[in-house]
């Protein structure tokens, strides 16, 4: 597919503001030319996973414990997330004390805003940086990859959590008490 072309679809696929899920709620039968990976690219992913040897690799696990009362474990955490970031992109966080019930309501939260009417959903779906951002594929238009086959949304509480009034009513914090 031509540059010109794919910016097209790109933009005709994000000026819906619908996402992958608008996709398909909307019955599609055969997934967008912008989604397809290049078999090249494919080829080059797998030669490289092939060529490391997967029992070398482990989950992160980063422990909170006594992260407020020793100035050391605060370093230390901060490394470890530095180092689990640039490494593997993920990491498992432990000794947290947040509450299983507070983590359920989450990932409740998270279904309701992705199951709601498309035109709630249409009000948060943004490119800036704003407090809570929705939308598909945050690097639709930079990536050099091919376009990922996901919706997200993220909100930052830290260092100024949002106001009440810039959060989805189903993602609100009020839920989650």
């Amino acid at each position: 597919m031509a540059d010109s072309e794919r910016v097209k679809e790109l933009k005709a696929f994000d000026d819906t503001k619908l996402g992958v899920k608008g996709l398909v709620d909307a019955g599609i039968t055969k997934i967008p030319h912008i989604f397809y990976h290049l078999p090249d690219k494919i080829k080059k992913a797998s030669e490289s996973r092939e060529s490391r040897d997967a029992s070398n690799y482990t989950i992160a696990v980063i422990d909170l414990a006594n992260i407020d009362e020793d100035p050391c474990a605060c370093k230390r955490v901060v490394e470890s997330v530095r180092d689990a970031s640039e490494t593997m992109g993920f990491f498992q966080i432990v000794n947290h004390s947040i509450q299983v019930s507070i983590l359920k309501e989450m990932k409740d939260g998270v279904v309701r805003f992705f199951e709601q009417d498309s035109e709630v959903k249409k009000e948060f779906y943004t490119r800036e940086q704003k407090p809570f951002m929705y939308n598909s594929n945050f690097a639709l238009y930079t990536s050099q990859a091919s376009t990922n086959w996901k919706d997200s949304f993220l909100y930052n509480m830290s260092p100024n959590p949002p106001k009440p009034e810039d959060l989805p009513v189903v993602c609100s914090a009020k839920n989650l008490f």
